[in-house]
């Protein structure tokens, strides 16, 4: 969903045979959006993001954008908000794109698989968002600048290096216009290590709200230099019929984000458990942390307000 050793150009929707998928996208293809399901909290996601928002006529820059459960729904909050302030504005979020000067959206992905599910989105909902595939490591190679840059949904995590994830920090702040702000989620190690309680392995499942559907979960905290979390899947439908994928992912810890930030010239502003706005607790299941460039903070900590 993330992870590619090539750049691409902000305007390049076609594949680019540079990028490597790390393959996420393939093997969850079938039940990507059945687990991360684009509903009420993925549009509040939206709502909170586009707040945060310091300029949505700068633009905005997904990185992982898979096939946009927050873009999506972001846009069209920008879009709403963009069109209501217009006279006889109408706050359309379904105002097709290219009418007007709307706000756009860049999300960039390695996994064409997820940029088919993106561009399906797009289509069905006219919406100015331009897909990309791409590295998120990787500095872009035009001089475009966002006033929001965000990785959300454990894309960072999804990085098993700290130089790969310290190099995604680095290329989003180089990525943000003067006053931009930077938004990361990723998964709290507190809390899987709460879930393990001293145990290598766990195992767990969650109901989700459609009946006999759920996702059954067997967690490995591996052995190694680097804190990895493997997580193999099984989604199970209502039909009867099931569907397995796994992911490694790396601890992550809050103070290491801060670090990367702060040597990319970026202060935090706040951090938060989820975007309900609770506080952060050592359990919590991810967390959501702000930056800003240095000379910037003040200005995009007084923005909150409405978040």
């Amino acid at each position: 969903m993330t992870t590619a050793p090539h750049a691409a150009r902000p305007t390049d929707t076609t594949p680019d045979p540079g990028v490597r998928d790390c393959g996420y996208g393939d093997e969850f293809r079938h039940v990507y959006d059945r687990i991360f399901r684009k509903d009420a909290y993925a549009d509040l996601t939206g709502r909170v993001l586009a707040g945060w928002h310091p300029d949505p006529a700068a633009g905005t820059l997904e990185l992982g954008v898979g096939t946009g459960r927050v873009a999506v729904p972001l846009a069209r909050e920008l879009i709403r908000v963009a069109t209501a302030d217009r006279p006889g504005g109408t706050g359309d979020p379904e105002a097709p794109a290219g009418a007007g000067d709307l706000p756009e959206i860049v999300g960039v992905d390695s996994s064409l698989t997820m940029l088919e599910g993106l561009r399906t989105e797009i289509d069905r909902h006219r919406l100015p968002i331009t897909p990309v595939h791409g590295d998120i490591r990787v500095e872009r190679e035009d001089d475009r600048r966002y006033g929001l840059v965000y990785c959300v949904c454990a894309t960072l995590s999804m990085l098993t290096h700290p130089d790969e994830q310290r190099a995604v920090i680095r290329a989003a702040a180089r990525a943000l216009a003067p006053g931009g702000v930077l938004v990361v989620e990723t998964a709290h190690p507190g809390h899987v290590r709460a879930l393990h309680d001293g145990r290598r392995d766990a195992s767990f499942f969650t109901p989700y709200p459609e009946p006999n559907t759920g996702l059954l979960t067997c967690s490995t905290l591996l052995p190694g230099d680097q804190p990895l979390w493997r997580a193999s899947h099984v989604w199970f439908e209502g039909d009867g019929t099931s569907r397995v994928g796994t992911e490694i992912s790396r601890l992550t810890e809050p103070e290491e984000v801060d670090a990367y930030a702060a040597q990319a010239g970026l202060v935090p502003i706040d951090r938060w458990a989820d975007w309900l706005g609770n506080p952060l607790a050592p359990d919590s299941p991810m967390y959501i942390a702000r930056y800003a460039h240095a000379d910037h903070d003040t200005e995009a900590g007084e923005r909150d307000g409405d978040a």
